[in-house]
């Protein structure tokens, strides 16, 4: 996260936010060396958690200061992963993405597609589960 251009932001969120993108890598790290798809529990279970303490953050909505949707999570962990070169490099060479890169872009996928229907479903929670005597 970069902290220059959220000064106003507490430190204690930045380092909150900075946590949950640091667990979420290694959550995918985890599954990796398992070689179990992010999909499964417990890594499934793992990420939902800190899905659920970055919503409870803030930092899921649309205009949150730190931004942890789905887009901006996967943007910070492929710079975490030097994918973001990597697949640059890839393209202006017109060659194959290395198959250990390949294998982070595919955990990177998952973790955008998961985040993504855990804020969807999150989001519509009250409109399918509507308060007794509302």
């Amino acid at each position: 996260m970069s902290r220059d251009s959220l000064n106003h932001v507490s430190s204690a969120s930045h380092d909150l936010a900075d946590d949950i993108v640091r667990r979420v890598a290694n959550v995918v790290g985890e599954a990796e060396a398992a070689t179990k798809p992010l999909e499964l529990d417990p890594y499934r279970g793992q990420l939902f958690e800190l899905f659920v303490m970055a919503d409870a953050a803030g930092f899921v909505a649309e205009d949150a200061e730190i931004d942890l949707t789905a887009d901006n999570l996967c943007r910070e962990l492929a710079a975490l992963w030097g994918l973001t070169e990597v697949t640059q490099d890839a393209m202006a060479a017109q060659s194959k993405i290395p198959p250990a890169q390949l294998g982070r872009l595919r955990a990177l996928w998952s973790v955008l597609r998961l985040w993504m229907e855990w804020d969807y479903a999150w989001k519509r929670w009250e409109e399918f589960h509507p308060r007794q005597g509302s």
